[in-house]
Parts: C-alpha cells; sequence; structure tokens
C-alpha cells in the first residue's frame, strides 16, 4: 500500500514541481535548480505534509504549492549540503552532484533559486484562510533557518573531525533533519484545520518520526548498499562526523530508531485509518534500505 501511494504522490507533486518552476530566462540558473529538484527525490516532506492534512481529516491534495515549496527548500539544502566546502560529496542520488556539473557558482545560486522560489510558491497557495497560510509559511521559515536547517547544519559543519556528546548531536539532527519534517507534518495538519489536540499529536509525531529518520540515515550509512541509497557508504566516517552509530554503536542506534518509532505509533492511538499511510511511513524507517 506504501508503495503504491507514494508512487501516486510522487507522480501528482512532481507534475505540479514542472509547472511550478519551468525553464526560464537566464536558461543557466534554471537549468541548475531544474537538475537537482528533478534528479529523483523520493518526495518525502511534501507526502508527509499531504498525509498529515488526511490525517487531520482533510484533503491533502489541495496544498501542493506549499508542499512543492517545501520540496525546494530540501533541494537546496542538499545542492549546499554537497558542496567542496561542506560535505564535498560528488554524486546524489545516483547522479552527480550539482557542483560537479554546473561549477561551485552556479551550485550556490541553484540553490539560493530554490530556496527564494520556494516562498514564491508557497504563498501562491489557493483555497486556505490567509491566516493559516501565513501561520505555516512563517513555521516552514523558521524551521529552515537558523533556528532550525541552517542552525543544525552550522554545529554539523563545526563538529566536523571531531566527536560531540549526546546531546549535541541530538540538537544537531533536530535541526538539521528533524525541524523540516516537523514543519512539513504540521503544516498539512494546520492547513486543514486540525484542533489542537490532533496538532499536538501529530506535532510529536513529527518529532519521533525525524529522530527515526535520522538514526535509520546513520546506519544506512554504515550498513546500505551504495546503489540504492545513491551515494558511497560511508561518507559519515570518512567525513569524521559524529553520528549515532559512532556514538551508541550500531545495536544501540538500531534499538533507538525501534524506540522512536514506538513513541511516533503511540502517539497516533487517537487516531483511526485517516492516520493509516503515517503509521506505515514509521514503520517502513526500521526496513528502509534507501
Amino acid at each position: 500500500m506504501l508503495k503504491e501511494y507514494c508512487r501516486r504522490q510522487i507522480e501528482l507533486i512532481d507534475r505540479a514541481l514542472d509547472g511550478m518552476l519551468p525553464q526560464a530566462y537566464p536558461p543557466a540558473i534554471y537549468e541548475a535548480m531544474r537538475y537537482s529538484l528533478f534528479a529523483g527525490g523520493k518526495r518525502l516532506r511534501p507526502i508527509l505534509l499531504m498525509a498529515a492534512a488526511d490525517a487531520a481529516g482533510g484533503d491533502g491534495r489541495k496544498y501542493l504549492h506549499v508542499a512543492g515549496g517545501l520540496e525546494m527548500i530540501h533541494t537546496y539544502s542538499l545542492i549546499h549540503d554537497d558542496l567542496p566546502a561542506m560535505d564535498n560529496d560528488d554524486y546524489r542520488r545516483g547522479k552527480l552532484t550539482n557542483h560537479k556539473v554546473f561549477g561551485d557558482g552556479m551550485a550556490i545560486l541553484a540553490g539560493d533559486g530554490l530556496l527564494t522560489a520556494a516562498f514564491e510558491t508557497m504563498l501562491a497557495q489557493p483555497g486556505v484562510d490567509p491566516a493559516a497560510l501565513v501561520t505555516v509559511v512563517r513555521e516552514v521559515a523558521v524551521a529552515a533557518g537558523a533556528a532550525g536547517m541552517v542552525g543544525g547544519q552550522a554545529v554539523d559543519l563545526q563538529a566536523a573531525g571531531r566527536e560531540v556528546d549526546g546531546e549535541t548531536l541530538r540538537y544537531m539532527h533536530r535541526a538539521k533533519t528533524g525541524a523540516l519534517f516537523r514543519a512539513a507534518i504540521r503544516s498539512g495538519a494546520v492547513l486543514a484545520g486540525a484542533p489542537g489536540d490532533k496538532l499536538a499529536a501529530l506535532t510529536e509525531y513529527a518529532e519521533q518520526f525525524g529522530l527515526a529518520f535520522q538514526i535509520t540515515d546513520d546506519i544506512l550509512d554504515v550498513t546500505g548498499d551504495e546503489a540504492k541509497i545513491g551515494k558511497p557508504v560511508g561518507s559519515d566516517e570518512k567525513n569524521c562526523k559524529s553520528t549515532y552509530v559512532s556514538l551508541y554503536s550500531l545495536a544501540g542506534a538500531r534499538d533507538m530508531a525501534a524506540a522512536a518509532v514506538s513513541a511516533a505509533l503511540a502517539s497516533l492511538e487517537g487516531f483511526g485509518s485517516e492516520a493509516a499511510v503515517l503509521r506505515e511511513f514509521v514503520n517502513y524507517l526500521l526496513t528502509r534500505d534507501s
């Protein structure tokens, strides 16, 4: 069910993104932006937004502009993260990274272009209460900025080459990875008009989902198949990065991931079948191979 659901949602999101970011002038920057945006991503953040809206009693397909904006922000972060001054990766999703194709300067501009296009796109969302849309866009902005993803990346950059403690690791990934998941899930709930108790439950789900995702990502960097994950295995060790595996061992990291998944499922106890996709998503994290 989950695989087919994701296939349908990805097709819907990709069609929408193609219209949101058409080829235009100057062609070089749009080509670079579209290269990474359509490089085969799983569209997890927009799909989670839509699934959260469905769980809150709405129709997630109505919110493609906000969902598409989230994917643009995520893609920009990957372009910049792969740069020589950051992680210095040559491959992403099995393809050459943006700077390897277009050069460092154009890659930086492609990331900048996607970040700013994201907010233009989200604010063009039709058919929603303007106050709710402003609330969502502000939340996404905070999640993407120095108090969220960018701040987490800054801590990650400073931590390269040295071991950090568990508290710093948790902060780093809660900000770098978890903040955008949290914003995606909460945005879907807010756009769908979720009452306070459901919004709180979905927020807790988002926190635990983000934690489980990052832990399993660290596990995959050690145990994964390079052909499936689309980048070299062992890149964290190569870049001397602290991970849940390096701090807590492979077995310890697996236990922590299972605990986070259990907590995420517990947060959905007040929901019925409308949250079935969210349950499948978080269960999938324990068996994911990419």
